[in-house]
């Protein structure tokens, strides 16, 4: 799922509306330094933030134009969705 903006990319931690967050939630959190984007033919290294607030909000609105199914996700579980967002080191 490619959700990108001037750049930008996010990573939405979804596991398809599960009640709890998925595995890689946890290494990202553990280490934000350590990202590796790729789109196009020539790999990055990035970092990640998870967002709250009105940035969080724009970008969870960017994720479900992209992906529709990340909505219904949402209303699937009792907790709020992380995503972070990958910026170029």
């Amino acid at each position: 799922m490619r959700v990108e903006h001037d750049g930008e990319y996010a990573i939405v931690a979804s596991k398809g509306g599960a009640p709890e967050h998925p595995f890689w939630y946890y290494n990202l959190v553990a280490d934000p330094q350590a990202v590796m984007i790729q789109d196009g033919p020539e790999p990055f290294d990035a970092y990640v933030e998870e967002l709250d607030g009105e940035e969080r909000e724009i970008w969870w609105q960017r994720a479900v134009e992209a992906f529709p199914p990340y909505g219904e996700y949402q209303k699937k579980t009792d907790r709020k969705i992380p995503v972070f967002v990958a910026r170029r080191k």
